[in-house]
């Protein structure tokens, strides 16, 4: 059976990036003329990759709460790559805060930064920051959702990585309704290795946090809201703490 739901994974997982080649394709000459062609071609994507996760895993996804349809600043718990398919395809029109390696990726980079997306060079903390809030104030002119992923990694179920200043930097400077994500997707879709597991992946939007508190103040609440969610949604999909 194990050796069964391997194959499956190996099998979704090719075809998952494989099918980047032709949904980028196919919504190029409309992502070329306006960005609203790239985000409709993310949409796609994010559509296939959760309908053949489905077939092919048997791993069913959901999204809850109230993903924000306007302006705002959104903090998430990151586990693998699910959780960016699960938050870019619920919301209108959003922007990550992302690795600079990426966007040298063949297809993924050049749409990355059609959509607006920030990359971000890894490297002295204050320099980063200095240099995100520059490039995400510069593209203010494109109103959608910027995600950010406070712990700035992937972080497995159990591990424990701090809460990185530079949102609080980017909740001070847009002066946008924060809203923080929860999720439990590393759970059935690892970091790392091939084997994806059945059950029940969900991102969950959380209530936001309003404009204006101190920053050490906002830090706090962000995290206990992502942590204490995360935890709920592992616990209930059957997960116990180390």
């Amino acid at each position: 059976m194990i050796a069964l739901r391997w194959i499956m994974s190996l099998i979704f997982i090719v075809q998952m990036y494989a099918a980047m080649v032709p949904i980028g394709l196919a919504y190029l000459p409309a992502a070329i003329v306006d960005r609203d062609g790239a985000t409709r071609a993310a949409h796609a994507y994010c559509r296939w990759v959760r309908v053949s996760l489905r077939v092919l895993c048997g791993l069913r996804t959901e999204v809850r709460g109230a993903p924000p349809q306007t302006e705002a600043l959104i903090a998430a718990k990151h586990q693998s790559f699910l959780d960016i398919i699960l938050i870019y395809g619920a919301v209108p029109r959003a922007k990550f805060i992302m690795k600079n390696e990426l966007r040298y990726a063949p297809i993924l980079g050049w749409y990355a930064l059609r959509l607006g997306c920030v990359p971000v060079k890894r490297g002295a903390r204050g320099t980063a920051i200095t240099k995100m809030m520059a490039d995400v104030q510069s593209g203010l002119e494109r109103p959608g959702q910027l995600v950010i992923y406070p712990q700035g990694t992937r972080v497995g179920p159990g591990d424990k990585k701090p809460y990185k200043i530079g949102t609080a930097a980017l909740y001070s400077q847009l002066g946008q309704p924060c809203h923080p994500v929860a999720t439990n997707v590393g759970l059935f879709w690892p970091k790392r290795g091939i084997l994806r597991h059945p059950g029940l992946a969900v991102v969950e939007f959380l209530p936001p946090i309003a404009p204006g508190l101190p920053n050490a103040e906002f830090m706090r609440a962000m995290e206990a809201a992502v942590e204490t969610g995360s935890d709920r949604l592992m616990h209930d999909a059957g997960w116990k703490a180390p």
